[in-house]
């Protein structure tokens, strides 16, 4: 097994995963959620990973982002701290909106003056400026991932890492949401790695898509999404790479099944 190490190596904005793994539990009862996972993802670059349930994906992207360590091999990020964002906002419901985009630039100690302007500008930039002094549970489930993005972005990242953000909305506004979020990612010409369930998501908003393999994870395909941008998620474009996707994938399923 190799050694476990996180270097400062690569240039800011890129994720690189050299023969990763993961093993849960001991003895006869381990499990092994990640076998020898290498990837690459290049600055400004955005990537999806897809497989089936249990297969890694979330499990991979708590390991980059420091959550958790690997059993094996190395990750590199440069000399940046990447931005999660789960499915669930995690939102505090006491704070009001403005509050809650705070609550990171506290933590990294800047004065009360310029985090009030870089709480507008962020709140702005998520279209929500003139919801800041609502809390939680006046805001759409939209509206809540939107304050969830916001509160990410504060973080001053270049690499953000996303958990199915969008898998508890509704069609329209997830569609909504895609659109947020491809014009926030060009404009601040951030790195992401997306983790999704949704092939047609995939699709609508990758540089790239990575199928990971049923447990134990391995990356068993990849393929660019060279359609052009802005893209609709029912255009024929978007449906034929994810009924590539999906061919794969379900090929992949049947063979774990037997």
């Amino acid at each position: 097994m190799t050694t476990t190490t996180t270097t400062p190596r690569g240039a800011t904005g890129s994720v690189a995963l050299r023969d990763v793994t993961k093993v849960y539990g001991q003895g006869e009862h381990a499990v092994l959620a990640l076998d020898g996972v290498s990837l690459d993802v290049a600055p400004g670059e955005f990537v999806c990973l897809v497989g089936a349930s249990g297969c890694g994906k979330s499990t991979l992207l708590n390991l980059v982002a420091g959550l958790d360590r690997p059993s094996g091999g190395w990750i590199e990020l440069g000399d940046v701290n990447p931005g999660l964002m789960f499915q669930e906002p995690a939102l505090f419901p006491w704070l009001t909106v403005e509050a809650n985009v705070d609550v990171p630039l506290k933590l990294r100690g800047l004065p009360r003056d310029e985090r009030r302007a870089r709480v507008a500008e962020l709140l702005r930039t998520v279209h929500l400026a003139d919801f800041g002094r609502r809390r939680p549970h006046q805001l759409s489930g939209g509206m809540r991932q939107r304050v969830a993005l916001a509160r990410t972005l504060a973080l001053d990242t270049s690499v953000l890492l996303m958990d199915e953000p969008f898998g508890a909305l509704d069609a329209m506004t997830r569609d909504i949401l895609h659109d947020e979020l491809e014009r926030i990612w060009s404009e601040r010409q951030l790195t992401v790695l997306f983790v999704t369930h949704n092939v047609r998501e995939a699709a609508r908003l990758a540089d790239r898509i990575i199928l990971l393999s049923s447990r134990p994870g391995r990356v068993i395909w990849s393929t660019r999404v060279d359609v052009p941008r802005p893209r609709r998620i029912d255009s024929p474009e978007v449906a034929t790479i994810a009924a590539e996707v999906t061919d794969r994938l379900r090929t992949e399923v049947g063979r774990h099944g037997q």
